[in-house]
């Protein structure tokens, strides 16, 4: 791998400690995976943010850095954590998991990462433009940053993320370049998609199929943003998809050549087994929606929904606090409220311990959702789109 001569210098420990150990992942990284050189990244999203998902090593490991005066060098926004940062004790976290994950974005904090705290940055204002070089890891962030954008990032982890931001460059492998772009399978649906869950039924269904190859989607009509991020996330979640292409609605996918693609038809029958596969619970405790955090647009939908209606159960609607706010102006916060919801920011179902708070049955209609709730939170889960889950609540 050719390094510059300030390359070098980094590898060298001329910039200290924190630089030299970092850059040398991203080095051993470019190795594995054969680049050739580094390349500058715009901006950075890190993960690895919830306390339980890194606990009290990953805690140690993050304020080590700190205390040694780590910072990045580009624009960086941060994942959720495990709660929300400014309700936690209204809505029940518990207060010793609260502990832990405040002093983990103190340290985030001290290295001049932004508290964004969602796993939609392009929606806060960490928008790249098309073609623009990033490393960012979160999933579905990664989808939608190269699928709907066509911005260039691999599926970074935690430490590889954060090193390219304290580093300001990361391996040029991947999908950085453009033979690794191109598609492995047609997808043909023949399906119709009406909802966000159907979306992520879809996604569920095909990420099993594909693993991490790119797929390229024929038949899809008038997908929305939202819906695009419910796909996405639901393909990374069941497999380990980072670029999707679908005809007529991606900036990439008129570029592509689908001639020779193993294809899959996507029907009703096929739509309907993957609702079967994600449906593990009959009566939810609690609804939670936003995994990805949910837009604006699908907060003004839930508010308009619950007008006027009563909640007999819980039900969160996850955001980042820049949406939320937003939200709240609107009056749209106010009309969840007032129904017995909650709109809660910074965190995500995912990453949250609901399973310390009495919840054992969980209503959603992410398709990412459902795939980890079981296995992460110890939740059952009833899968399906916002009406059929709000009549399992109301009163």
């Amino acid at each position: 791998m050719q390094l510059t001569k300030e390359q070098e210098r980094m590898l060298a420990g001329d910039y200290g400690e924190v630089v030299e150990r970092n850059f040398r992942l991203l080095v051993r990284l470019g190795e594995i995976y054969g680049a050739d050189r580094m390349i500058p990244v715009g901006s950075v999203q890190v993960a690895g943010v919830s306390y339980k998902s890194i606990g009290d090593p990953g805690l140690e490991f993050l304020e080590d850095l700190a205390g040694k005066g780590a910072r990045v060098k580009v624009p960086t926004t941060l994942n959720p954590p495990g709660m929300d940062l400014v309700d936690w004790k209204e809505l029940g976290f518990p207060e010793d998991f609260a502990e832990k994950q405040l002093q983990i974005m103190n340290a985030f904090k001290r290295m001049g990462i932004m508290m964004t705290a969602t796993c939609t940055p392009y929606l806060v204002g960490n928008l790249p433009s098309f073609g623009e070089h990033i490393a960012w890891s979160e999933s579905s962030a990664v989808s939608f940053a190269n699928s709907v954008i066509g911005a260039r990032t691999n599926r970074e982890g935690g430490p590889s993320a954060l090193a390219a931001a304290l580093c300001g460059v990361t391996p040029n492998y991947g999908l950085h370049l453009d033979k690794n772009r191109k598609p492995g399978f047609l997808v043909k649906v023949n399906a119709k998609l009406r909802s966000n869950s159907d979306f992520g039924a879809l996604g569920y269904h095909v990420g099993k199929i594909v693993k991490d190859k790119v797929p390229y989607f024929k038949g899809v009509k008038d997908a929305d943003v939202d819906q695009l991020k419910a796909l996405g996330a639901a393909m990374a979640a069941s497999g380990a998809v980072a670029l999707y292409h679908v005809e007529g609605l991606t900036p990439e996918a008129s570029m592509m050549d689908t001639n020779g693609l193993e294809t899959i038809e996507i029907g009703e029958k096929e739509l309907r087994e993957a609702y079967g596969k994600l449906n593990t619970g009959k009566d939810p405790d609690i609804i939670i929606l936003g995994c990805p955090h949910a837009s604006l647009k699908e907060i003004a939908t839930l508010a308009h929904k619950l007008g006027g209606k009563r909640l007999r159960k819980p039900l969160w609607i996850c955001t980042s606090r820049v949406t939320k706010e937003a939200a709240t102006r609107m009056g749209f916060t106010e009309l969840i409220e007032r129904a017995g919801g909650k709109v809660v920011a910074d965190t995500c179902t995912v990453v949250s311990p609901i399973e310390r708070m009495g919840f054992k049955t969980t209503g959603v209609d992410s398709g990412k959702a459902a795939n980890y709730l079981p296995g992460f939170c110890k939740q059952a889960v009833v899968f399906n789109n916002i009406d059929e889950l709000l009549k399992k609540v109301l009163a």
